[in-house]
């Protein structure tokens, strides 16, 4: 090789090419780590309900090091979304010095888990619009979710349309339960809980519905609980009522039969 002159000025060229894109790459790394280039205003916007300015504040002087050049943008983006009421993060450079934080907030829509208060089990899981379990403290009067962990998106989904559903009658639904076996249970606000079973969950609302004015509405008893698995009616379980000669307190429809 020393005898090749020409493979030899190729070695040098490469040689040198690299000496130079070594001391580039030094003098740059020494540039943007001078205070000549300092984050000087973070900018945070989002629709912030639970979120206050005080976390925020705090979240920014603990996690954005550096300056404009070498802040780690992915590891402050995870910092922001480890706050539990943050969902999403999206941070920008914005030259010369400003930082843009963009944070979406989860909206909560039911509470997950045992159908009793929060504050009596310690039970902080919650349910975003977007039917995503996260866990965070909230006060505020929202309705159960009960079922397996990877039924929550589906019963958000499924809460929506009984909850529109219901206001024809005036009803509001306060927990929805969804078994293993996919049978799906509402309790209303004040009474009663709806069985719809495993099968034609809608149609059978839509019946019980349909037919709530000229029946239960009528009674003058508080009605606990509603069977909606039959093809042409409902059985009910009324509180307090009793028969005579020892008969059951649940009345069943005649009208047809079976139950899934």
């Amino acid at each position: 090789m020393w005898d090749r002159p020409d493979i030899l000025n190729r070695l040098a060229d490469l040689l040198t090419t690299l000496a130079l894109a070594l001391a580039l790459y030094g003098a740059l790394h020494f540039v943007i780590h001078q205070p000549v280039f300092p984050l000087r205003e973070v900018q945070v916007t989002g629709a912030l309900v639970n979120v206050s300015s005080e976390q925020i504040e705090a979240l920014v002087k603990r996690e954005l090091k550096g300056n404009f050049f070498t802040v780690d943008l992915a590891a402050a983006r995870a910092a922001f979304e480890k706050s539990p009421w943050v969902r999403k993060a999206m941070l920008r450079r914005d030259w010369p010095g400003r930082l843009d934080v963009a944070l979406e907030e989860h909206v909560p829509l039911a509470r997950w888990g045992l159908p009793v208060p929060a504050r009596q089990t310690g039970n902080l899981a919650l349910v975003n619009t977007h039917g995503e379990v996260f866990a965070a403290a909230y006060g505020g009067e929202l309705p159960t979710f009960v079922g397996p962990v990877e039924s929550a998106k589906e019963i958000a989904i499924q809460y929506e349309y009984f909850r529109r559903s219901l206001d024809a009658i005036g009803k509001i639904p306060v927990l929805v339960q969804v078994s293993p076996r996919r049978a799906w249970q509402i309790r209303l606000e004040g009474g009663p809980t709806l069985d719809l079973g495993r099968e034609q969950v809608e149609a059978r609302l839509s019946r019980f519905i349909a037919a709530y004015s000229r029946t239960l509405a009528r009674l003058e008893r508080r009605i606990d609980y509603v069977d909606l698995r039959y093809a042409n009616g409902f059985a009910v379980r009324i509180t307090g009522l009793q028969f005579d000669k020892g008969e059951p307190t649940r009345r069943r429809s005649t009208r047809g039969r079976g139950r899934t």
